[in-house]
């Protein structure tokens, strides 16, 4: 088959993973396409649309069999942008992810497979981005190998939604105990979008590590 994957997000997390999966992929005797501009998508089989800060249009959406997304949530709840943040923020530690059929309609297409990670409530941004990352190759494959077999299911029930989350989140309440924000401490990322408190007029910006044991 010819597959393509779509990250059009320079700083995506995925950059450091999808190496890999392009290798294992065509290992198993598939054409494999790298494309880092949607203007860049060709005809093929599949399209995996793994980070993107856009909405395919229906001409690029019609150049593959299907175009799949991976989304970190149980569809159709949290749709919309960063669930995963948003669900760990709410004290969970279980995350499902789906893999479906991307349509015009953002997040609404039909479930293909819906898996989840297990957090044990201590993990931080690279502990966090690695297991998802991994769960993500995991449903590609998945997908890959199960193709054609395969038949996806509508969305039922209500949808929810989680807003954009942008660098001013990352604000700590200087107020507030450590414990009570530790779940924020956890989803922030040193580099792109480090916690921050504000206080006597000055910013200062907090970078959180674990020890190594």
């Amino acid at each position: 088959m010819k597959i393509t994957i779509l990250i059009d997000m320079a700083d995506s997390f995925l950059h450091d993973y999808v190496a890999g999966l392009i290798e294992t992929l065509k290992k198993r005797g598939h054409n494999v396409y790298f494309c880092e501009d949607h203007n860049g998508i060709g005809a093929g089989d599949l399209l995996f649309i793994l980070g993107t800060r856009k909405i395919l249009a229906s001409e690029t959406l019609n150049l593959n069999k299907h175009n799949l997304v991976v989304h970190p949530s149980k569809l159709p709840e949290g749709r919309g942008s960063a669930s995963l943040i948003w669900k760990i923020l709410e004290g969970e530690n279980t995350i499902y992810i789906t893999i479906f059929e991307a349509i015009e309609k953002v997040d609404r297409g039909d479930i293909y497979f819906q898996d989840k990670i297990e957090f044990e409530g201590h993990e931080l941004s690279d502990e966090i981005r690695d297991k998802q990352a991994k769960k993500i190759i995991e449903l590609v494959l998945r997908f890959v190998d199960t193709y054609p077999n395969i038949k996806g299911k509508k969305q039922t029930g209500k949808g929810t939604y989680y807003p954009k989350r942008f660098p001013k989140d990352s604000e700590l309440n200087i107020d507030s105990t450590i414990r009570e924000q530790f779940n924020l401490l956890r989803v922030v990322d040193n580099k792109r979008y480090p916690a921050f408190f504000r206080y006597k007029g000055h910013k200062y910006i907090l970078k959180i590590y674990k020890e190594d044991n």
